[in-house]
């Protein structure tokens, strides 16, 4: 497998759980917004989430892992959308903490059975996708991708992508992207009429379902480390539409023309079910930061994006290269469902000697204070005219198993409860 200099390889597989915990982490952090009716990310999301992955994106200016990461996040159910912005939910609290390949799994799994927007969308240059009928149903075209990444790709093995074509062609694996022959008449490129798809030729399998194939692969499978990647830049990458009209106008067909080639990464191979054990590589041992005992934590080297976000969500940043720790940083951090069993291994896998008494002591007394109450959630507060009453409904056999009392003359009822107990109470003659 040869292609001109221009090329580049890109090994996603170690990328792709930091990125994931990058990502997290902004969120986390309340930087991460989508459109409250699109969910899809905005241009500032798009240049937060490009600044923290590790590698940086595929291409200078051209958004593709930043721009699936937030939709991958809520489609796996790790964030939801709230007045605009994204929030962890409890899985996504919990996914800090999980081994990243059982998280980068369970996303895959769910954005092919339930991905928040449909991938050819994001090949803007063919027009009339909106239309009534035009295209058919997401999920079983991405079920036909993925089971080409499965069936096609052999693991650690590189294979180009008109191959790949030519595979699911054969194994009849076609994402299908026109819902009729009708439907393909309403997609065009420049002009509805002359460039409609409908003419012969117009919609060979490449320009449709080999375009939808590209996106999912490169937008989706490579972002989450699934596929190893080798790619030229997109402009003049493929002439597969050259003969159509109005192709003239046109440097290129989508954003993902440039990928030339694939491989299935071991993750990859854990995620799409090929296999049924992963063992992350061992990454060397970097030990970039020094904890001192005035609380101070000392970067020494050069810190990834993801390291950094770690430590501005625990510590105040202070100069350059200096993070400080104190009580009111750590509770902030706990605020905002952190954890600081996070920051304790956080720490210890980069800081390489055990740490200062002081801090230990810190982490300690701030996480038991924090343990000390616990947030039940709201309950209907129900005040009685004297004890008596207050007594007489918490001993009643119906009411009382509803309700609990609360001081003299008070009972609280929890939500779920509040119908069967006005019905108890109304039986003792209670109106509320």
């Amino acid at each position: 497998m040869a292609f001109d200099d221009a090329a580049v390889i890109r090994e996603t597989e170690a990328e792709a759980p930091a990125n994931l915990h990058a990502v997290l982490q902004l969120c986390a952090a309340g930087r991460l917004r989508c459109g409250e009716t699109t969910r899809r990310p905005s241009a500032a999301t798009v240049t937060a989430v490009t600044s923290a992955l590790a590698e940086g994106d595929f291409y200078d200016g051209e958004a593709i892992a930043a721009y699936a990461w937030p939709l991958l996040l809520q489609t796996g159910g790790l964030a939801e959308l709230t007045a605009g912005k994204l929030r962890l939910t409890t899985r996504g609290h919990t996914a800090l903490g999980r081994p990243p390949a059982e998280t980068i799994k369970d996303l895959w799994r769910r954005w092919i059975s339930g991905g928040l927007i449909d991938e050819f969308s994001r090949v803007e240059a063919i027009k009339g996708q909106r239309g009534k009928n035009v295209l058919t149903a997401e999920k079983p075209r991405r079920q036909k991708v993925a089971t080409a990444l499965t069936r096609c790709c052999e693991p650690g093995e590189w294979l180009t992508v008109d191959d790949l074509f030519a595979q699911m062609r054969a194994e009849r694996l076609d994402p299908v992207i026109a819902r009729s022959s009708r439907a393909l008449w309403k997609l065009y490129l420049v002009d509805p009429e002359y460039g409609s798809l409908g003419y012969a030729g117009y919609a060979d399998w490449p320009i449709l379902e080999g375009r939808y194939t590209l996106a999912v692969l490169f937008e989706y499978a490579a972002t989450l480390g699934l596929i190893d990647v080798t790619y030229v830049r997109p402009d003049g990458a493929r002439r597969d539409y050259h003969r159509n009209w109005g192709s003239g106008a046109l440097s290129r067909l989508s954003r993902y023309d440039g990928l030339k080639a694939i491989r299935l990464t071991t993750l990859g191979a854990y995620a799409t079910g090929r296999t049924r054990t992963y063992k992350a590589p061992a990454a060397p041992a970097e030990h970039l930061l020094k904890v001192l005992p005035n609380f101070d934590i000392v970067v020494t080297g050069t810190l990834p994006p993801v390291d950094r976000l770690t430590l501005t969500a625990y510590a105040k940043q202070t100069s350059d290269h200096v993070w400080t720790l104190s009580a009111r940083s750590l509770r902030d951090a706990l605020g905002t469902g952190r954890s600081l069993d996070h920051l304790r291994t956080f720490l210890h896998d980069r800081c390489g000697h055990p740490l200062p008494g002081t801090v230990a002591t810190l982490l300690t007394d701030v996480d038991h204070k924090a343990r000390q109450v616990r947030d039940r959630g709201l309950v209907h507060l129900i005040e009685a005219a004297d004890p008596a009453t207050a007594v007489l409904i918490a001993n009643d056999r119906k009411a009382g198993a509803l309700c609990q009392l609360l001081g003299d003359r008070h009972l609280w009822v929890a939500p779920e409860n509040e119908e069967a107990f006005r019905k108890a109470a109304k039986t003792l003659g209670y109106i509320l």
